[in-house]
């Protein structure tokens, strides 16, 4: 989205390097039709099948005549506008030679679409003329009763008028687009040709002028800087400050309108101010005529700043009237010898009294007054182009810009830029333009307006309550808890969670899908519980079900990992410093060789525990590593270090066998291998759908650990409360994540359809799906013989799955980047739930980090996308469970645009709001994007991002 803005010479883009920046972005393949066309606006809207207002392009002729006006160089169109006319079905007439000036030949033309012919026939078969200096009484002859679009100055020109009417032309002034009408600033061509004058004026000032307009200071002498003085700070005013700014002058400003002495500040200029109060701001944005009183002022002001300035530039003017005189001779008098006067409105009489129009003329005090009135022309490539943009722009806005229908031309009064420039119509005159109505005065309301009470006691309520609510509920789990055992898992659990929600806060939104990735790869720990299950296996099931757990958590692990590398290596320039992080895997094997040879010995037995604590600040310490993108890969190097210890202090504790440790090996291997294979094949593009369904795997290895241990009780009738309830919730909570993942990954990889389930009983249907589950693990919780307390653990299973996949399934596809957040911490609980039933102070400590942190970046999602979180949990709950009406129409106008409009677009704006979607990072195009905002930024252009967490954020600049 680009808002645009009048063109602000303060805030010029260097033209090239933005277009450099997009064939980057373009290169980068970041559009989804041709490189080169990027889509502003979408619509869906169907045409009515009615006839269409106006006469369509094809049956149209436009002509451009040579410009005849002494010393004119520019010409009314280009050979890219002309394509622009050829292209939707214009036949363009150009007289022969009329763009020699301007450095555009008849080839050109001709190459562009255009027919070149003589003078005659432009005008006498032409349907509509472009035109840039008003026409001549013989050449509005021949027009008869066409039309013309040029610079007309109707105000000056009444002749001119009278004869458009009477020959029942119809004409349209490039001088009379209303400035105030944001979307005509694309047609105002005072303003593109008032800047390329003041430029030019300042350039010819310093041709003139016998010093650099930089100060320097060399070893022969000292140059001091030249003294600017600018007279009106319009479009020409602030191009002449900040060209004299990047000469290095030191520039002042001074102009009738109080308004204008932000701009001149924002470039560096100093601002003049006249000692008597009265605003000169006119109607439309211009001047208006002051009084006496303030004349007296000002010229003491100016008096006294000529004697100090080197350089006077004017270009104050009142639309249709005689150029105020700034200046007077005795002014110019003071002045230095060797100063320069460039006098912009020397062909409306002059602001500077010894101007003389189109000549230099040097005083007896060796002041040189120059009072050319053909700046522009003396850019003439430039000039034309820019007029011819504005012109043939406004030509293909009549008619499609009301009516939106294609390609026709059609003169509507209520399009505001066409009713403000349509000077005679048919012979009748349309000048001026009738003011707009008033706006309707708001119905005024009588009723009292109540003051706001503000309740400054509530949130300190609030904040009570919910500390009365936390001391409370940490107190009941003292008062319930049956052993010294649970009292520290609960104490590790609570301290877990608290780091886990602190650690997520401070990691960058940009990082978000690296940490989603890193989480459910360290999720992947639930292989510790497979691996304690199969050291204590007493039948063929368990054996299975512990190496089901075992292999799925590798497989996430190794994959998990992989995928997080490929996110963050989105991130990496081809130009950025080398990288050494495998140096880091000295330490790691050093920490590995310690401990086995510690644990092996037999004679520190508190080693294990020592390890496994060290596996968990190290899983801490990769989740803590995504706050910035300069410790993001430490941070995964970090994790990886943490579950591979986790693994060996696991075995160390356990000392299996030799046989079930070459189980376990195998088993390991087998699992990694299989997440390599599918980690290296992962496309970029398919990043976040393999995050969801690695979290699959997680849930089922929860699930087949629990029942597996379960069933591996000596007698489950025995179980205490807590180790049923862990059982249970590792279950349910496992199976919910993997049938939710599947969902997940469905839709995001595009297997299913995108729109939400809309059962008219969605809410009904998962109630009923939950209190099953409930009911199931009552039947658990009563401590069943193995047989019974197996059935209600399947039956858990079943409903808590078909749950996560039916709660998953009702909601939409645009919102499964946070149910991706949801069941990966999910996951972290089921692994919690784990840690409790194995009495595994790891697990419990990683699950809840996990599960925590999970937790608060569902909720940061949830915020930045206006999302209730609880709604997502319960699967759309509170929500409509089917659309019911029409669907919503978008209406709007589809348009195109080539990377060089683009630019123009991006040089002519004063905000831009970029929205970069995941495909832009999959392409590496944010790094040229990033040159591309720093260019406009320096030109000081405001840049704004509008990141949807939708796209996982990870194309964040």
């Amino acid at each position: 989205m680009i808002r645009l803005a009048s063109l602000n010479t303060a805030s010029t883009v260097t033209k090239s390097g933005l277009r450099t920046s997009l064939l980057c972005l373009s290169r980068s393949r970041l559009t989804s039709t041709s490189s080169s066309l990027a889509t502003r606006s979408f619509s869906s809207k169907k045409e009515e099948d009615v006839k269409p207002k106006g006469i369509p392009y094809n049956k149209l002729t436009v002509g451009v005549p040579k410009e005849r006006f002494p010393l004119e160089k520019r010409v009314a169109a280009t050979p890219e506008s002309v394509s622009k006319l050829v292209k939707p079905g214009f036949n363009v007439l150009i007289e022969k030679g009329a763009g020699s000036s301007s450095y555009f030949s008849d080839a050109d033309y001709e190459s562009a679409g255009a027919k070149i012919v003589e003078a005659d026939q432009v005008w006498k078969e032409s349907d509509i003329v472009m035109k840039l200096r008003p026409p001549t009484k013989e050449e509005l002859t021949q027009l008869d009763n066409r039309t013309i679009i040029s610079f007309l100055y109707p105000a000056q020109n009444p002749d001119l008028l009278q004869q458009l009417q009477d020959q029942k032309s119809t004409a349209f002034s490039m001088d009379c687009i209303p400035r105030t009408l944001s979307r005509g600033q694309t047609y105002d061509a005072l303003s593109s040709q008032a800047n390329i004058t003041g430029y030019r004026a300042v350039v010819e000032a310093s041709n003139e002028f016998g010093r650099f307009f930089a100060g320097q200071m060399t070893a022969a002498g000292k140059v001091p800087p030249a003294k600017v003085l600018v007279v009106g700070t319009g479009v020409a005013g602030l191009a002449a400050i900040q060209t004299a700014k990047n000469m290095g002058a030191i520039v002042r400003a001074f102009d009738v309108r109080p308004v204008t002495k932000e701009q001149v500040e924002a470039m560096g200029g100093q601002f003049l101010e006249v000692d008597y109060q009265e605003d000169g701001s006119g109607a439309g944005g211009y001047a208006k005529e002051m009084s006496k009183e303030w004349h007296a002022a000002a010229a003491k002001m100016l008096g006294k700043q000529c004697e100090e300035v080197d350089i006077v530039i004017t270009t104050a003017a009142i639309p249709g009237r005689k150029a105020p005189l700034m200046i007077t001779k005795a002014m110019v008098d003071k002045m230095k010898s060797g100063s320069v006067t460039v006098d912009l409105a020397a062909e409306s009489g002059g602001n500077i009294e010894t101007t003389v129009k189109d000549e230099k003329f040097i005083t007896d005090n060796g002041v040189t007054c120059l009072g050319y009135t053909d700046l522009a022309s003396r850019l003439p490539t430039t000039s034309s182009s820019l007029y011819s943009n504005n012109i043939s722009k406004f030509l293909l806005s009549m008619g499609p810009q009301t009516t939106k229908v294609k390609d026709y031309f059609y003169i509507d009064h209520e399009d505001d830029a066409v009713r403000g420039m349509l000077t005679v119509e048919n012979g009748k005159l349309m000048w001026p333009a009738p003011m707009p109505p008033p706006p309707v005065a708001a119905k005024k309301d009588d009723k009292p307006v109540e003051p706001e009470v503000i309740d400054y006691r509530a949130p300190y309520v609030q904040g009570a309550k919910q500390a009365s609510y936390l001391a409370g509920s940490v107190l009941t789990v003292g008062c319930i808890s049956p052993d010294p055992a649970f009292s520290a898992m609960f104490t590790t659990f609570a301290l877990s969670n608290i780091i886990g929600v602190q650690v997520v806060l401070g990691v960058t939104h940009a990082l978000h899908s690296p940490l989603m990735a890193v989480t459910n790869a360290i999720s992947g720990t639930t292989a510790l519980g497979g691996i304690h299950l199969l050291a204590h296996s007493n039948s063929a099931g368990v054996t299975a079900l512990a190496a089901a757990a075992t292999t799925l958590s590798t497989v996430n692990i190794v994959g998990g990992f992989i995928v997080t590398k490929k996110m963050l290596d989105m991130f990496k320039r081809p130009t950025d410093p080398p990288e050494y992080y495998h140096l880091y895997g000295i330490p790691a094997a050093g920490t590995m060789a310690f401990y086995t040879a510690g644990t092996m010995s037999g004679h520190v037995p508190e080693i294990d525990s020592a390890a496994a604590t060290l596996s968990g600040l190290l899983c801490i310490g990769g989740i803590a590593g995504l706050s910035s993108q300069s410790t993001a890969r430490l941070g995964a190097a970090s994790g990886q270090a943490g579950v591979a210890l986790g693994v060996a202090s696991t075995l160390g504790h356990l000392h299996p066998d030799l046989g079930t440790t070459a189980k376990i090996a195998t088993l390991m291997g087998i699992g990694g291998l299989a997440g390599k294979y599918i980690g290296d094949r992962v496309e970029p593009t398919s990043l976040p759908q393999t995050v969801a369904a690695f979290h699959s795997l997680v849930g089922v290895a929860a699930s087949a650990a629990a029942i597996g241990d379960f069933a591996n009780a000596p007698s489950p009738a025995d179980l205490d409360k807590v180790h049923l309830a862990s059982v249970y919730l590792a279950t349910v909570i496992g199976s919910v994540t993997c049938t939710g993942s599947l969902v997940a990954f469905g839709k995001l990889d595009g297997r299913m359809g995108s729109a939400p389930m809309q059962h008219p009983a969605r809410d009904q249907i998962n109630m009923g799906l939950g209190a099953a589950t409930l009911g199931a693990g009552a039947v658990v919780m009563g401590g069943p013989e193995v047989g019974t307390g197996l059935a209600a653990l399947g039956g858990a299973l079943t409903t808590s799955g078909a749950l996560g996949w039916h709660m998953t399934a009702s909601i939409g596809g645009a919102d499964m980047p946070v149910v991706i957040t949801v069941l990966n911490s999910y996951s972290g609980w089921a692994l919690c739930a784990e840690g409790f039933m194995l009495d595994m102070p790891i697990l419990t400590t990683v699950g809840a980090l996990i599960g925590c942190s999970g937790a608060a970046l569902t909720k940061i999602m949830c915020d930045a996308m206006n999302r209730d979180i609880l709604s997502v949990i319960l699967g759309g709950y509170g929500t409509k469970s089917s659309g019911k009406g029409e669907a919503m129409t978008f209406e709007g106008e589809v348009t195109q645009t080539s990377i060089d409009e683009t630019c123009s677009l991006l040089m002519e704006s004063e905000s831009v709001i970029i929205v970069p979607g995941y495909g832009l990072a999959v392409a590496k195009g944010q790094y040229p994007l990033k040159e591309m905002v720093d260019v406009l930024r320096s030109a000081g252009k405001k840049v704004r991002f509008g990141i949807h967490p939708g796209e996982l954020t990870i194309a964040a600049v």
